[in-house]
């Protein structure tokens, strides 16, 4: 039976009953850097071809003579604007798969890719930090969600700890993680095949969505992933995940 570390949690003000608290990543702040990000990199890029072109031998020398017979200023005035395209593009997409999190007192809801997933108080038992990631956990000690997230890490544990949510500064359950290795034993039947899977998945280009769904499969069988890295570490709850 794995034993929780003492994390110390945060405690806060409560806010008046039945207010609800809503935080969101500015989308026209993530839109903007994304846009100014492409159109310096748009601005940069007939620079980036010459350079290429005055060296002895340069890779991709039949694209970047193609790029630099574009006159001046059509050239940069064509680059800035694709970079400004891709940017629009990059930013929309970022803003989709940007994390938001409303709290009231007796619920929490996580959206994120058009996709809300609301949670009771009696599913949740403490909110943490895992670098970029807000996790949850259930009173069993196995994850309810974990998400990427880009929101200000003070302003959502003032949020959370203010309608009397549990607020913990790191894992409580850290201690219990050891490193994944194949064939180590102490795992529930198929956990170890699952954990192959991840890791090859976690290797290939498009191969998040189909990690994401074996830590979920995982968590059936009562196994928490963190990863760190390329390395994968777990810790077992006693008894299968369910539910």
């Amino acid at each position: 039976m794995e034993e929780a570390r003492n994390v110390p949690m945060r405690k806060s003000p409560r806010q008046p009953e039945g207010r609800a608290t809503e935080l969101a990543e500015s989308a026209w702040a993530i839109v903007l850097f994304c846009v100014a990000c492409g159109a310096v990199a748009g601005a940069l890029l007939p620079l980036l071809a010459r350079l290429l072109l005055a060296l002895p031998w340069a890779p991709l020398e039949g694209p970047a003579e193609l790029l630099t017979s574009v006159s001046e200023p059509a050239l940069t005035l064509g680059t800035v604007a694709v970079g400004v395209l891709g940017g629009l593009l990059l930013g929309f997409t970022a803003v989709h798969e940007s994390l938001s999190v409303r709290v009231t007192d007796t619920h929490v809801t996580l959206t994120i890719r058009d996709s809300a997933r609301e949670f009771t108080r009696e599913e949740i038992s403490v909110f943490f930090r895992d670098g970029k990631q807000l996790v949850l956990l259930r009173p069993d000690g196995l994850e309810l969600a974990r998400e990427d997230c880009g929101l200000n890490w003070r302003r959502l544990a003032d949020a959370l700890t203010a309608h009397g949510w549990s607020w913990a500064e790191e894992d409580p359950h850290r201690a219990a993680f050891r490193r994944w290795v194949p064939g180590a034993p102490g795992l529930p039947t198929g956990a170890d095949a699952m954990l192959r899977a991840r890791a090859q998945a976690r290797t290939e280009e498009g191969g998040a969505e189909d990690a994401r769904e074996l830590r979920g499969e995982l968590l059936r069988l009562g196994v928490v992933v963190r990863d760190e890295d390329r390395r994968q570490y777990v810790r077992v709850v006693s008894g299968e995940g369910g539910g």
